[in-house]
């Protein structure tokens, strides 16, 4: 097994050259921080400096021993992992594990190399290594300064592996990242002087001469001295023709080793070498996966036997894709010797019509040196003419913003020496059908990425001045590198304004859209939007415009379905299209989602929509949600008391599925149920309202959504006062009471219970009063009032044994047995509860086994009977992973954590209370994780086992 651990980039781990999840942003910053001392201790107050800098949390010890106890964790199984010892953590892994020592190493050994083919080799291992900036996303001075120590390392290799290909006779090669080199380092002496040289043997001494005159006024402008011995030396040799200058001659051919084999067109053909490319963006950042997917091509393209190599790189208005191409194409312009072809195709310009191969190629013919008096008048002619200029020429061909693909397909090149990058909104399928071409769905940035393309634009001063403000700025730009660069032209126009201004403005979601643009059509995101909107057809634009009326985080393709008011199969299409055209993703397998800014768009056009077509559409949704719930919750909780649900309206009926299907149902589309209810709250309907709320409840106990359970109940309470129902309104102050004081919220609790117990009574309903009074004994026993717990179970108890719900007479038997046993009462406890788990065993059901050996393993452990509590709880934690219910699983965990500690199994116990606290907090059960960061801390950080 190889593990590799790389910081010359995002901060990562790969085994076996599979990624490894090592947690987030913070967690990373932690193992970069070991990483770069691998082997040798930091001392812990070290490492919290190098993580957090001056904003180190008020527990920061507590922190940095919680994300190494992941770290170890998440690389379990690698054999790397970070080690506890006196003072400090040491990274236990190799230092050749490591880019930045094999980064170091292989220097190292170019520079021992004196020159020579086996030092390129060597420089190109090297620098192979950076995926990107050192230590992307991280910002303290300590890994400022480490990135800034590392690109000065960087630079120096480049410039010296530039030396070797220069000595080798591969000007033609560097040429152009000489000379990109140069702008961006303009007082560089010795990045001027390999400019020079590499301009000089490409033939181009007046251009290599103009260069040096710039070095020297710039020098005199801004640092008031002339260029040193160097580059006057150079400059004398240039203008001599010193024929020093010429490359070391191949013994056996008479010329420069990597001269022989240049294409014709770069040895003096009269044919011009065609420079079309627009600038490369100014500030690129990240893309690291996509730039090496379109190296991976180039690769193929070069290897490739008589095919021509197509990138089609895709995804919605705004998502860079022009950015990423040029950025790509300008890094790589020495693997294009004969020229690079671009065209921008206005396949969705807000202003000029797409482009026709004829009038793309007449341009194309005008690059290659064509004289116009020998371009033919033929279209099919002069794509011939365009084909045959092309073939056996190493060039590159950027066709930006393509319509679709009969707008590419005329333009191609017929040549394998070619590679094509095409940019567009739509999905080219069709090109990779026909064409074999390879698509690359562009996502957006990641937040460490959105954050550098701020801090670089607006300066590292004014983004730290204003957190919150930067924060809220990249929250709602949401990725999009369009929006970004429009906040950052709108901030950098008003350098006097604070960021919260704008962030303040475009903070308004009904208004972002209008905030987001710089002053003209190609800057302006609704613009952008609008012209992939145009280019629908009028059925799959409305349903994007219905789309937009949803609420909830994604929409899965049956609600689609249902919203829309079409059969599964047509709602599959139009999808697609929406897909096809980036305004639509597909994220997982029948869910889809829109980016969030796109989704205003959509939202905006759902407005216009004639009112009847939006509100039977919506009600269709709420009907949909409601009903399918319902069905998921009579198959996962059958015990429960049904409720009478109005007819759906037409195409809203009921999801059909199976039990096993029930709990996942549920999981997907929880958040939109959340959603679909405040909209139904919103719209009026209150019955739906409270409804949703009673469908909900057993799923968000069963899975711990106990903050989301509150928010419900809430809303379902509003609901129930509004219809003025006295049951909704009894079983919604019961459930709110319920909800929270599970939540801690005890007070409050038993206000709300007090009240349903009232309105039960007053309706005779024995099955509510049962309810209330076994939700009261729970908060009576958080109050630590036992006996008045015992008293209200018993009573319970007794009207439950007038119903004909075993489930809830076992339910009830059980809690009686686990007051005892909480007022020290073992002997009837062990009755009652024994009693219970025979009940549910015969009942057949696994929820409720799981609660009576739980409360078994509460007797066992408080008798001293561990190795039975040990089996009890243990039981309780399969039953609970098998039936999914995570909130129990929790519970399980943190009580075989208690026994594994009495046994003194200290690591076991650490184990096991790790894995509840991550439960509770990501279950928001803050009282319970509390108790369990208590007991973690009262662990210590290595307590020895007694095993």
């Amino acid at each position: 097994m190889t593990v590799v651990l790389g910081a010359l980039g995002a901060i990562q781990v790969w085994r076996d050259g599979a990624p490894v999840d090592v947690g987030h942003a913070r967690q990373r910053l932690v193992l970069a921080a070991l990483a770069v001392d691998a082997g040798r201790v930091v001392p812990a107050d070290v490492l919290t400096d190098r993580v957090w800098g001056e904003r180190v949390p008020r527990r920061g010890r507590e922190a940095l021993y919680g994300y190494v106890s992941r770290l170890r964790q998440a690389l379990a199984g690698t054999g790397v992992g970070p080690v506890r010892e006196q003072g400090g953590y040491r990274l236990a892994v190799a230092p050749e594990a490591v880019d930045v020592f094999r980064f170091r190493e292989t220097v190292r050994r170019a520079r021992a190399e004196d020159g020579g083919e086996r030092a390129l080799v060597l420089w190109e291992e090297a620098l192979a290594l950076w995926r990107g900036e050192a230590f992307t996303g991280a910002d303290t001075p300590w890994f400022n300064a480490q990135r800034d120590l590392l690109d000065g390392e960087r630079l120096a290799a480049r410039l010296d592996l530039t030396e070797v290909r220069l000595a080798l006779g591969q000007h033609t090669r560097v040429v152009a990242e000489c000379a990109a080199r140069a702008e961006a380092l303009p007082l560089d002496e010795r990045v001027a002087g390999q400019l020079m040289l590499a301009l000089y043997r490409c033939g181009r001494q007046a251009e290599a001469l103009d260069h040096y005159d710039r070095l020297r006024r710039r020098l005199a402008e801004e640092l008031g001295t002339d260029p040193g011995p160097a580059p006057r030396r150079l400059h004398r040799q240039i203008l001599t023709s010193d024929p020093a200058l010429d490359p070391a001659l191949d013994p056996a051919h008479g010329t420069a080793p990597a001269e022989a084999a240049v294409a014709p067109a770069a040895r003096g053909s009269s044919r011009p070498v065609p420079r079309q490319l627009p600038p490369p963006p100014a500030a690129f950042v990240g893309r690291d996966d996509e730039l090496a997917s379109l190296d991976s091509l180039l690769k193929r393209a070069v290897e490739a036997d008589r095919v021509l190599v197509i990138s089609a790189i895709g995804g919605v208005g705004g998502i860079g894709k022009t950015w990423l191409a040029l950025h790509w194409a300008h890094e790589h312009l020495d693997r294009f010797p004969d020229g690079q072809l671009y065209a921008n195709l206005h396949g969705f310009d807000p202003i000029t019509a797409p482009l026709s191969a004829s009038a793309v190629v007449r341009g194309f013919l005008d690059a290659l040196g064509t004289d116009p008096q020998e371009i033919p008048a033929d279209q099919e002619a002069q794509l011939g003419l365009y084909r045959s200029l092309v073939a056996d020429r190493r060039m590159l061909v950027v066709l930006d913003n393509a319509r679709d693909a009969d707008q590419v397909r005329p333009l191609l090149p017929g040549s394998a020496t070619c590679m094509v990058v095409v940019t567009s909104r739509s999905h080219l399928g069709a090109l990779t059908a026909t064409h074999g071409s390879r698509c690359l769905a562009l996502g957006t940035l990641a937040d460490d990425e959105a954050r550098q393309v701020l801090t670089r634009a607006l300066g590292h001063d004014r983004t730290i001045a204003e957190p919150d403000a930067v924060d809220a700025l990249l929250r709602h730009c949401a990725g999009l590198p369009l929006a970004l660069g429009i906040v950052v032209a709108r901030a950098a126009a008003r350098p006097d304004f604070p960021l919260s201004v704008l962030a303040e403005e475009i903070d308004d979601a009904t208004h972002r859209l209008d905030a987001l643009t710089a002053g003209d059509l190609t800057t302006d995101l609704r613009a952008v939007f609008e012209t992939s909107y145009r280019a629908l057809d009028d059925r799959t634009a409305q349903v994007f415009a219905l789309l937009g009326l949803a609420p909830g985080p994604d929409i899965g393709l049956p609600v689609a379905a249902g919203l829309t008011g079409l059969p599964v199969p047509r709602a599959r299409v139009l999808l697609r299209a929406l897909e096809e055209a980036h305004l639509l993703q597909q994220h997982t397998p029948g869910r889809y989602r829109m980016h969030d800014l796109v989704r205003l768009y959509a939202t905006e056009r759902g407005r216009t929509l004639p009112r009847d077509l939006s509100d039977m559409a919506l009600r269709r949704l709420v009907d949909f949600h409601l009903h399918t719930a319902a069905t998921a919750d009579r198959l996962l909780f059958p015990h429960r008391q049904p409720i009478r649900l109005d007819p759906p309206a037409p195409g809203a009926g009921p999801l059909p599925m199976e039990k096993a299907a029930a709990l996942a149902w549920f999981d997907a589309e929880h958040p939109s149920l959340l959603a679909v209810q405040e909209l139904a709250l919103e719209q009026g309907r209150d019955r739906q309202a409270w409804q949703l709320a009673w469908t909900l409840d057993g799923f968000q106990r069963h899975r711990g959504h106990v903050r989301d359970g509150l928010t419900s109940w809430r809303n379902g309470l509003t609901a129930a006062d509004r219809l003025g129902d006295p049951e909704a309104r009894a079983t919604a102050h019961w459930l709110l009471g319920r909800t929270r004081a599970e939540l801690g919220e005890n007070t409050l609790g038993l206000d709300h219970l007090r009240s349903a117990l009232a309105l039960f009574e007053q309706a005779d309903d024995t099955a509510g009063q049962a309810h209330a009074h076994r939700s009261i004994a729970r908060v009576r026993a958080r109050q630590g009032d036992h006996r008045q717990a015992l008293d209200h179970a018993e009573r319970a108890l007794g009207r439950y044994r007038t119903l004909d719900n075993p489930v809830w007479e076992a339910n009830a038997v059980n809690a009686v047995g686990w007051y005892h046993a909480i007022l020290g009462q073992h002997e009837p406890a062990r009755r009652h509860c024994t009693r219970a788990l025979a009940m549910f065993r015969e009942i057949g059901y696994p929820a409720g086994e799981a609660s009576a050996l739980d409360s078994l393993g509460y007797v066992a452990r408080n008798t001293g009977r561990y190795t039975e509590a040990l089996d009890h709880y243990r039981q309780a934690l399969r039953l609970c992973r098998e039936t999914g219910n995570t909130a129990q699983v929790a519970d399980s965990l943190l009580s075989l954590g208690v026994i594994h500690q009495a046994l003194g199994r200290s690591t076991d116990a650490r184990e096991n209370w790790q894995q509840a606290l991550d439960l509770f907090r990501s279950q928001q059960r803050t009282e319970k994780a509390r108790d369990t960061e208590e007991r973690l801390d009262a662990l210590g950080p290595n307590a020895p086992s007694r095993q």
